[in-house]
């Protein structure tokens, strides 16, 4: 062990006590700490990727609720699985999660493995998540490390290794891990208490973006960067690089009560999911209307909708939007129709209650899922 871990490690076991009471004093009523069962963990720690705590809690009940073990979601249908995602983002969570729970049902049992080097061995599942679960749900001793706990610990210890890179990121497993093993505080599941209290101390105190809380942390007598006055220094992360932006052209269009929609392809972006019909570039209401007719429908009425703006982690869209109407086509109540384009794109014809119903249409195309059923402009 080197010199600078060993100090770290040392610093930080002085934060243990004070830091458990805190937590124990103040912690949030999540409804997946309420019974830390290692599947709800699990589907919980997913979820919260990329997804604030408050939006994820009507998600979570709704999908333990539907889905409510592992063989459940081992089973769902793909459009099922994917309509109970939808509002959540990045979709390949999701199937990451269906990938780890067929293979826990063959391989093991239908139960999850309690340590982390299993854990990680699963489809979506990273070191990170895979201590979470295993301290959260079976109280083995490892340090799950995420953007709230690492922002704790180098503000702590007022360390300015950059904690983009993964070497630093390895270097606090390490070292909080440590400091797990090292204690004995007779307060039930320690590891997992002892995790939750340092993402706790980050989500509601520690915050990032600006000044923390230091008058309310439990920490501030023996942080490092409080104590020098330079906490918003503290951690250091490399420069962001710009979004690309895109534009793209958005179709909603309606025949009759029906509204047309297609399922985009099985990779890249919103890969599998359920669209509006939409085209690169900014097109004219001449072009859109060519691209209506090569789907084989006979627009009869164009209206041009608002310009929208969906931002992804490294992409945004700028989209340009018009409202379509075209000649009755005949389709049986019920019932969807397949349309084929020139271009050999699928599309459906569906009722909008459907749409939004059974078919999972990602919030990118939010702006302009009102307009599937709207009498009016």
């Amino acid at each position: 062990m080197d010199s600078d871990r060993i100090n770290r490690t040392a610093y930080l076991q002085r934060i243990v006590p004070s830091l458990a009471d805190w937590f124990l004093g103040n912690a949030r009523d999540l409804p997946w700490r309420k019974d830390p069962l290692p599947y709800y963990v699990w589907v919980s720690e997913i979820m919260l990727q990329q997804t604030r705590v408050e939006a994820v809690k009507p998600y979570f009940r709704r999908f333990i609720e539907t889905l409510p073990d592992i063989e459940a979601l081992s089973r769902c249908p793909e459009d099922r699985l994917m309509k109970l995602w939808e509002g959540l983002g990045y979709y390949s969570r999701v199937r990451n999660m269906q990938k780890a729970a067929k293979l826990v049902m063959e391989e093991y049992g239908g139960g999850l493995p309690e340590e982390a080097p299993e854990l990680v061995r699963l489809p979506g599942i990273g070191s990170y998540t895979a201590a979470a679960v295993s301290s959260i749900a079976f109280g083995r001793p490892y340090a799950a490390v995420d953007g709230n706990v690492l922002r704790v610990v180098s503000r702590i210890c007022a360390d300015d290794s950059c904690i983009d890179e993964t070497k630093v990121k390895k270097m606090w497993e390490q070292v909080l891990t440590e400091v797990l093993r090292a204690q004995d505080t007779g307060k039930g599941n320690f590891p997992g208490l002892f995790n939750q209290a340092l993402m706790e101390l980050g989500a509601l105190i520690c915050l990032p973006n600006g000044e923390p809380d230091c008058t309310h942390c439990p920490e501030a007598h023996i942080c490092r960067a409080h104590l020098s006055g330079s906490e918003i220094h503290f951690p250091v992360r490399k420069a962001k690089k710009a979004r690309k932006i895109e534009e793209r052209t958005v179709l909603v269009i309606r025949n009759g009560e029906d509204t047309l929609i297609r399922k985009r392809e099985k990779k890249g972006l919103l890969a599998g999911l359920w669209e509006l019909p939409n085209f690169d570039g900014k097109l004219s209401r001449t072009e859109a209307v060519r691209e209506a007719e090569a789907i084989g429908l006979s627009p009869v009425r164009v209206a041009r909708l608002p310009d929208a703006k969906h931002v992804f982690s490294h992409i945004e869209w700028h989209m340009t939007g018009y409202l379509i109407f075209a000649a009755d086509f005949y389709r049986e109540k019920g019932s969807d129709v397949v349309l084929t384009a020139k271009d050999g794109r699928r599309y459906l014809l569906t009722g909008p209650d459907r749409a939004g119903r059974e078919y999972a249409i990602p919030s990118a195309f939010s702006a302009y899922m009102k307009y599937l059923s709207e009498k009016v402009l």
